[in-house]
């Protein structure tokens, strides 16, 4: 019903404003204007071990896994690395205990070395999923604790409630983990990363809660949760997602998933399917200014819905005149 001049404004206006987004994307990113390549004075070495999800309902020998890791990694004591191990690959003890393994990370780590791992830990009698960076002697030196938990894995809703009943979280351990609401950067040799536990990644917007800038996404993850299905493909492709908006080029280390590393176009630079264990090493990066989604996040879509409101209104009211 609208008038033809109407119909022609419209069809200019969206023709003009596909175009801009066509340009900007085609003309700008892939011309890498603002992207610069960072080269490491280390390595980082993303570990995908493929240990049997079934670990977490045996009591498994942790030096027996402990070893496994170890052999894969193959750390050179002489050369600085920093190693990246997925979420629970220690399912049967708390960082707590992790001392008790201490003599053999520091017979095959060196001071060269850091070690990043997800782990459960405990403290003021609350258990949390952890993700910690640890030197050869397993010192913590930085620690994150998850923030967004997932239901009935991780936690069970109306505890109180269902516990009546005998119900508990499907996880090993019969108490809900707690989360935590801090989510601070994590500097390791001069490099910030934004930690990010398991499904953490689909939260589109929301993975820097400090606004500060940061270098790399960090994304440790379990995925034999999901079995044989579509599932660690679709986690592993919000990854992807992450990486664009940020601009930011993003590490992933899954055990029986998809570990890989990603530049900040949303491009695999290198993959290790969820059938297979191996190593991935990075030497360099591409760094970026920050986008315009990492500023505004979600919000952008807020002001493009009151815009188009907006325009039907004053449309509207002129075809009324």
């Amino acid at each position: 019903n609208y008038k033809k001049k109407n119909k022609v404004f419209l069809l200019f206006f969206s023709i003009l404003f596909l175009s801009a987004n066509f340009f900007y994307c085609f003309l700008i990113i892939n011309k890498r204007l603002g992207i610069k390549k960072i080269s490491l004075y280390f390595v980082i070495k993303i570990i995908s071990p493929k240990i049997d999800i079934n670990r977490f309902f045996q009591n498994e020998a942790p030096e027996k896994i402990i070893h496994d890791l170890i052999k894969l990694s193959n750390p050179n004591k002489l050369e600085k690395t920093i190693f990246i191990f997925p979420e629970g690959v220690l399912s049967t003890i708390y960082l707590q205990d992790l001392k008790n393994y201490s003599y053999i990370f520091s017979e095959n780590y060196s001071d060269q070395h850091k070690i990043i791992m997800g782990i459960n830990s405990t403290e003021d009698k609350k258990v949390f999923n952890s993700m910690v960076v640890l030197d050869s002697s397993l010192n913590i030196l930085a620690k994150y604790n998850k923030n967004k938990l997932v239901p009935f894995g991780e936690f069970l809703p109306f505890e109180n409630f269902f516990r009546k009943f005998g119900l508990k979280k499907i996880t090993q351990g019969y108490s809900s983990f707690s989360s935590d609401v801090e989510r601070k950067i994590i500097n390791i040799n001069n490099i910030n990363f934004v930690p990010l536990i398991c499904y953490e990644i689909i939260y589109s917007g929301k993975i820097n809660k400090t606004n500060s800038d940061f270098d790399l996404i960090l994304n440790i993850s379990e995925d034999g949760w999901f079995g044989n299905s579509v599932g660690p493909y679709q986690h592993f492709s919000h990854s992807i997602f992450r990486s664009i908006e940020e601009g930011k080029s993003l590490i992933r280390s899954a055990n029986n998933g998809i570990s890989a590393f990603i530049n900040p176009k949303g491009q695999i630079i290198n993959q290790i399917k969820s059938t297979e264990r191996g190593v991935i090493e990075i030497k360099s990066f591409e760094q970026t200014k920050k986008t315009l989604f990492s500023s505004f996040g979600n919000k952008i879509f807020f002001y493009f819905l009151l815009f188009y409101i907006s325009l039907f209104f004053f449309l509207k009211k002129k075809e009324n005149r």
